[in-house]
């Protein structure tokens, strides 16, 4: 089993920055395919940022790509979402998710279905 912690999400204004981790217990999340999703008010859960099995290969979803950033520190064993230029429309619970199912090319780790293993998620509110 893999338990998996987020932390960082907070209160912040449009524009601003905030950095959210998370941290897999019990495994190395080199294990898995990780990958970040969020959930808005009266939203269906979408996906944010993944890594792929290599830990290299990276995916975004349009809504994000080119304002937030996932990253992984090997060390800490601890993965990262990096989010500057933030909208309310971003307002959502983050949460972190491993994914034991393998799978290469484009299109990969974006269904919510994909994953194993959920963390409970971090409130992000963005006021205008």
């Amino acid at each position: 089993q893999v338990q998996l912690v987020e932390s960082g999400g907070g209160l912040v204004q449009a524009g601003a920055s905030l950095r959210l981790s998370c941290a897999p217990s019990g495994r190395s999340f080199s294990d898995y395919a990780m990958g970040w999703f969020r959930q808005g008010p009266g939203k269906e859960r979408e996906f944010v940022a993944a890594f792929g099995w290599s830990g290299v290969t990276t995916y975004y979803s349009d809504s994000v790509k080119g304002r937030f950033t996932i990253s992984r520190d090997n060390v800490k064993n601890t993965m990262y979402l990096q989010m500057n230029s933030l909208k309310p429309e971003d307002t959502a619970v983050y949460y972190c998710a491993a994914s034991s199912y393998y799978c290469a090319g484009s299109g990969c780790y974006v269904a919510s279905h994909e994953y194993d293993y959920w963390g409970q998620g971090t409130q992000v509110t963005v006021s205008s």
